[in-house]
């Protein structure tokens, strides 16, 4: 699977989610884990990832937050987090969907990276984040069969790398019983029956 498919399904399947978050939910706490705001709430997560929606067209320009960072304090969400995060959404996926030059570097706070494997963090943590926030508020999702197989093409390999990151939790043993998604969100350590 393309790098750039891989993160256009993961960013699809974070908007479906977020698409059915529900404005009595946005003060709901999250994991600390999950933000850098300190007492962190699903409004502080769609923040962040509205955040990381707006970044796109710099990634994809080669900047990194060491150029400046005009969004860092921009209302990214105002009086529509969802709306507001779709709108930044909509942009990134037509850049995205205009084609990423494979020779481009991304540079990110925690290195350098060539674009595929930039776009592959990009789409591991959209993916993970999808399934937790919807595991968090009982929101109805499945990883979708085509996100799997990018998963375990691009991310399963190295996960023991990112547990070395602190990224990753322990790997869980999976149910014998395991379907395709118990069996790479436990690879990833993130399953929870």
């Amino acid at each position: 699977m393309r790098a750039d498919t891989f993160f256009l399904l993961s960013d699809a399947a974070l908007r479906s989610v977020i698409d059915r978050v529900q404005p009595g939910d946005f003060d709901r706490p999250v994991p600390a884990s999950w933000s850098s705001f300190e007492n962190p709430t699903v409004r502080h997560l769609l923040r962040s990832h509205a955040y990381d929606e707006a970044w796109i067209p710099g990634v994809l320009a080669g900047r990194s937050v060491a150029d400046g960072d005009e969004l860092r304090d921009a209302d990214l969400l105002g009086d529509n987090p969802i709306a507001s995060y779709d709108a930044l959404n909509d942009a990134a996926t037509a850049l995205v969907q205009q084609g990423v030059d494979p020779a481009s570097t991304f540079r990110f706070q925690y290195g350098d990276y060539p674009a595929d494997e930039g776009l592959s963090h990009l789409a591991m943590y959209r993916a993970t984040q999808a399934w937790s926030i919807a595991k968090h508020l009982d929101i109805p999702f499945r990883l979708p069969p085509e996100l799997i197989d990018g998963l375990n093409e691009w991310v399963v390999p190295h996960a023991e790398e990112w547990r070395g990151f602190g990224v990753f939790p322990p790997e869980i043993e999976p149910p014998a019983d395991a379907d395709d998604e118990t069996r790479v969100l436990c690879a990833m350590g993130f399953w929870v029956p």
